[in-house]
């Protein structure tokens, strides 16, 4: 298997007030802006022949500014890389916007049952983990060449859990950063 660099985006002003952020195109704040440069700039000091691998965004507006300031940082065209939409964040359907808590005081019993079974709990008009694995595990299945990816902190999760074998229950609570860089040598998953 090809080797595989993940950065998830850096931070919105959503994901810092916790918020269901799935496929809604919320942009980069300043501080995802720095942390999309810091992994550039360390993807670069530790594996400088990352340069000549194939370079994938999701179409998601963050993922493309983490991704051409990613390239930017390592001396690259910030334009050359290809947009793949299977790469884009688990969706959350009808919950995406809301908080935890909010979500909690709205639809207590089925934040219950998500609780009980994140895995295969499916958010109304959403997606559940199972249905995100399935296609990201279809994503991998076309990989041919060593490849830098820029997605969503839920697509890290089971593609981290498709790699290595996590428990499926377990992949639900792994914490992607978004100012680290996954890298997966055919081995295993290290960070940077």
């Amino acid at each position: 298997m090809p080797r595989i660099v993940f950065i998830r985006h850096g931070e919105t002003d959503w994901n810092a007030e916790g918020r269901f952020q799935g496929q809604m195109d919320i942009p980069l704040n300043q501080r995802g802006r720095a942390q999309a440069r810091r992994n550039g700039e360390a993807l670069m000091a530790h594996m400088p022949e990352a340069v000549d691998f194939d370079f994938v965004s999701s179409p998601l507006a963050r993922t493309r500014e983490t991704m051409e300031i990613v390239r930017g940082a390592m001396g690259l065209d910030p334009a050359a890389y290809h947009l793949e939409p299977i790469l884009k964040e688990i969706t959350f359907g009808h919950w995406e916007g809301y908080t935890a808590s909010e979500l909690d005081a709205l639809w207590p019993d089925r934040v219950a049952a998500r609780e009980a079974d994140k895995w295969g709990f499916t958010p109304p008009f959403g997606e559940s983990y199972l249905d995100l694995s399935i296609r990201i595990g279809a994503w991998l299945d076309t990989l041919e060449n060593d490849t830098v990816a820029v997605s969503h902190g839920g697509v890290c999760r089971v593609l981290q859990g498709l790699l290595v074998a996590v428990d499926p229950q377990d992949v639900t609570m792994l914490n992607i950063r978004q100012d680290r860089v996954m890298v997966w040598d055919g081995t295993e998953v290290i960070w940077i």
